[in-house]
């Protein structure tokens, strides 16, 4: 699958398409059990924000899970032909709403691990035609490829603040 080109997606897309290096499906399907075991690794530092105000390690990962089903969502429906617009994902909020801290880091993973599985038959049955497809989303225009590029991106993206700044 080619990479999408810049005028596929808004600038923000570039911090997660930038970082997505090779064939994007075989990425997302490694995923599956790198991002679950690395997180599985973390069980101690669940809990943890390296700064007031910062999310904990079960906030990113909760976080990851809500973005996982908002580009799923916005590709389902950029694929069908949906010419709506789509609202914007405020991440603070959706985090802040979401009680994370009250589950275990454990089954924070193991729901990533279900959902991308199941996202994962979606991601493979697309079309050319159907990943060239475009819609609005948080009012920029994306398409249906830029969008799968992200999420893989996006996990990548997390994973590299966790290491960085978390441990």
């Amino acid at each position: 699958m080619n990479r999408p080109q810049t005028h596929e997606y808004p600038a923000w897309g570039e911090t997660y398409i930038k970082l997505v290096d090779g064939d994007v499906i075989e990425i997302l399907e490694r995923q599956v059990t790198e991002f679950t075991d690395f997180i599985n690794s973390l069980v101690e530092k669940a809990d943890y924000a390296y700064a007031a105000g910062k999310w904990t390690i079960k906030e990113i990962v909760g976080h990851i899970i809500d973005a996982e089903r908002v580009f799923a969502y916005r590709m389902t429906c950029f694929a069908r032909g949906e010419q709506q617009p789509l609202p914007g994902f405020e991440e603070n909020d959706y985090v802040a709403n979401a009680h994370f801290s009250d589950r275990s880091l454990l089954s924070l993973s193991h729901e990533f691990a279900l959902l991308r599985k199941a996202n994962l038959y979606l991601f493979k049955s697309l079309t050319e035609e159907e990943l060239n497809r475009k819609g609005t989303a948080s009012g920029k225009e994306i398409t249906v490829r830029a969008i799968l590029f992200v999420t893989a991106g996006h996990i990548m993206h997390h994973t590299s603040i966790i290491k960085e700044r978390y441990l």
